[in-house]
């Protein structure tokens, strides 16, 4: 279930919660331990998630082979809170996405009654150009929506 954005605070960030039929460990280690997270998201992810340390690879989903994989772990509180930054490049055959915007991705896991509630929620759409930023906005609140999927059968499986 997406949780609406509301107020001018939220206007830029995307916002998807979904409850998993896993135990909070569990969820972690998926979204925590960098070969299982590409194994679901589709990455090739070539360092460990360690905070303040920035992981390279590229995107392995067909189609958008061509995208690289860059993100820099800001928090690991095991088994709560896992967040990292991500560039949005305005050419994604660029050679480097060094100097790109950012945007913030925060994994918040809560236990509840029959697994964990996933709050993913991203952040900082203001620091992407307002000519891209709709439609950068769009396409990843739609790939939340497929990543959430995806870790949900990941994790059935």
């Amino acid at each position: 279930m997406e949780e609406p954005a509301t107020g001018a605070a939220q206007s830029e960030r995307i916002v998807k919660t979904v409850v998993l039929r896993a135990p909070i460990e569990r969820v972690w280690r998926a979204l925590t331990d960098h070969e299982e997270f590409g194994s679901w998201f589709r990455a090739r992810i070539d360092q460990p998630f360690e905070v303040g340390r920035t992981q390279t690879g590229h995107i392995t989903d067909p189609g958008f082979e061509h995208y690289k994989w860059r993100s820099t772990v800001v928090a690991m509180e095991a088994p709560r809170l896992f967040a990292f930054r991500w560039p949005h490049p305005r050419d994604p055959h660029a050679e480097s996405y060094e100097g790109e915007p950012e945007t913030l991705v925060t994994f918040e896991l809560e236990e509840v009654e029959g697994g964990t509630r996933l709050t993913i929620t991203e952040s900082g759409f203001e620091a992407v150009d307002a000519s891209r930023r709709e439609a950068a906005m769009r396409e990843n609140a739609q790939g939340w929506d497929v990543q959430a999927e995806r870790l949900e059968a990941h994790l059935a499986g």
